[in-house]
């Protein structure tokens, strides 16, 4: 039986398939879930990955420039909430104090008060150093429905 985590229950979203939904008020400041996967190296996931066909959906979150968290592997209720253009939740890179970056975390915090029933979200930041193309972007739609809502999670070319 999958573990359940206190406030949030994953189930069927109107945005992807499955999401996660708020079971009890969350305050805006509020660290909701830690982000959880199998740690790998950049070089790991690109070997493990690499010759896959991109299909607009990953569990690989960049944890800094050494390591990726893979929730295809080990992964918990986290890796089911849907990238937002209007999202009530952010997600946040803890470093180690000590410098240790395989012991760095990702959390998701409330950026705004949730209530009972909401789905979470977050923007999930998307960066592809290559060309943003009318596939890339539609391979990377984004189905929040927001007002303002751009269509992809790819972000924006910095200038």
């Amino acid at each position: 039986m999958p573990k359940k985590h206190r406030k949030i229950e994953r189930r069927q979203s109107e945005i992807h398939g499955n999401g996660v939904f708020a079971t009890e008020f969350i305050a805006k400041g509020e660290r909701v879930v830690r982000y959880k996967g199998t740690l790998r190296s950049h070089e790991d996931v690109d070997n493990k990955y690499g010759e896959k066909d991109e299909d607009g959906h990953t569990f690989l979150f960049t944890l800094n420039d050494d390591y990726v968290i893979d929730a295809n592997v080990g992964g918990n209720v986290a890796r089911w909430i849907n990238h937002s253009c209007a999202p009530n939740c952010e997600a946040v890179q803890e470093e180690n104090d000590k410098g240790k970056t395989h012991k760095d975390k990702v959390f998701i915090e409330a950026i705004r008060d949730i209530q009972p029933g909401e789905e979470l979200s977050y923007n999930y930041g998307i960066v592809l150093d290559e060309p943003h193309t009318a596939k890339l972007k539609k391979l990377w739609g984004c189905r929040c429905g927001a007002k303002g809502c751009t269509g992809t999670m790819l972000q924006p070319k910095k200038k």
